[in-house]
């Protein structure tokens, strides 16, 4: 009986690892085609709202430039922070949990701190969800450093953990809860008072929002910092081989901790610029972020501009389903999900044939 071996090629190359990935996508829009066909939707008109987002003959399509953007930020953040620690093959699966502890902080600063300038208000805002969320990733790297726990299943159990806090504190009408509406009969998030809405600068009749320069400036901090600095070197050589980095003189320990703090930091900056620029907060404010930016960041190989690139693709699929979605009875904004789902799949198998291939046992013997 023959044995076959999964052997890396040696000749893998970056144009043959793109085609293959643009077949791959390519065929995932194909089955999304005939799904819309078989709802009787024609998917060259679904397709043509969804790509271009509805700007076609539309006059206010600067609000949906807006809106793109308004969703991108988060997105965008969330995946470069972790693709920090998934490059020293930390797995935070807790970006979720990590972003509502962030908007909570966020929002308290919000509802509570009133009387300041807006520049202000939103710094105080930015660092209380910086803090919070980076506790939280320092507090799961150093179980994992002092007893070697599985940092998978815990970032994983702070995603539920502060999903229902957040449900807990929407539902929840008493005195001490400032989050709600005090004038509504039943439970619903009050809107930030105007100093704690994110700014934006006008040109004509289109507004960008401060938060949108952030994040760019900061995926270009960060690249920089991966890239060029000591201790994104050291990332990635404790990513390659933590008994390298000892050997090396490197403090292990310090090194997780140090870029935990700094990923979930950034994923709660992340959750303060998205309730900023919505001005209020909710049970939904996350948008699933952390679980597409898993995603965004293994699509991109946490390569930083890969990710910028993949960020604002995905976020064009996403956006684009929904204004698609709301000209189509039939079909509703989940298909963004089903499709994404399709191409990622699809994506992982060019990805899988781009650098593998399968050879018999005697001829990986003799490779």
């Amino acid at each position: 009986m023959r044995k076959y071996h999964l052997v890396r090629r040696a000749d893998a190359k970056l144009k043959r690892t793109l085609l293959y990935y643009a077949i791959g996508i390519l065929a995932s829009l194909l089955i999304g085609a005939v799904i819309l066909a078989v709802l009787g939707v024609n998917p060259l008109e679904y397709f043509g709202k969804m790509f271009t987002i509805g700007l076609v003959g539309n006059k206010y399509g600067y609000r949906q430039i807006e809106g793109l953007l308004k969703n991108f930020v988060p997105l965008l953040i969330t995946s470069v922070a972790l693709s920090l620690s998934f490059k020293m093959r930390f797995w935070n699966i807790g970006g979720e949990g990590e972003f509502l502890a962030g908007a909570i902080a966020a929002s308290i600063v919000a509802f509570q701190v009133t009387g300041l300038p807006n520049f202000v208000t939103v710094l105080l805002m930015c660092l209380a969800a910086m803090i919070s969320s980076g506790l939280i990733g320092v507090a799961v790297a150093a179980l994992k450093v002092k007893f070697n726990t599985n940092e998978t299943l815990m970032t994983l159990m702070i995603n539920y953990i502060m999903l229902y806090v957040i449900k807990y504190i929407g539902e929840t009408k008493a005195d001490w809860n400032f989050f709600l509406q005090e004038e509504s009969d039943r439970p619903i998030f009050g809107t930030f008072p105007q100093s704690a809405f994110m700014g934006s600068i006008p040109i004509g009749k289109f507004s960008l929002l401060w938060s949108v320069i952030i994040a760019v400036a900061l995926t270009v901090i960060i690249y920089v910092y991966l890239k060029y600095t000591k201790h994104g070197y050291e990332i990635s050589v404790v990513g390659d081989s933590s008994a390298t980095a000892k050997y090396a003189g490197m403090s292990v320990g310090k090194i997780v901790l140090r870029t935990m703090f700094i990923s979930s930091a950034l994923i709660g900056l992340a959750a303060a610029l998205a309730v900023s620029s919505a001005g209020t907060i909710s049970d939904s404010i996350t948008n699933d972020v952390g679980w597409t930016g898993i995603i965004v960041a293994w699509l991109s190989k946490l390569n930083i501009p890969a990710v910028f690139v993949t960020s604002f693709l995905i976020e064009v699929l996403q956006y684009g389903c929904q204004i698609a979605a709301s000209q189509y009875p039939a079909i509703d904004s989940n298909y963004a999900n089903l499709l994404q789902g399709i191409i990622l799949f699809s994506v992982l198998v060019a990805d899988f044939v781009a650098n593998f291939r399968v050879v018999r046992k005697e001829d990986a013997k003799n490779a």
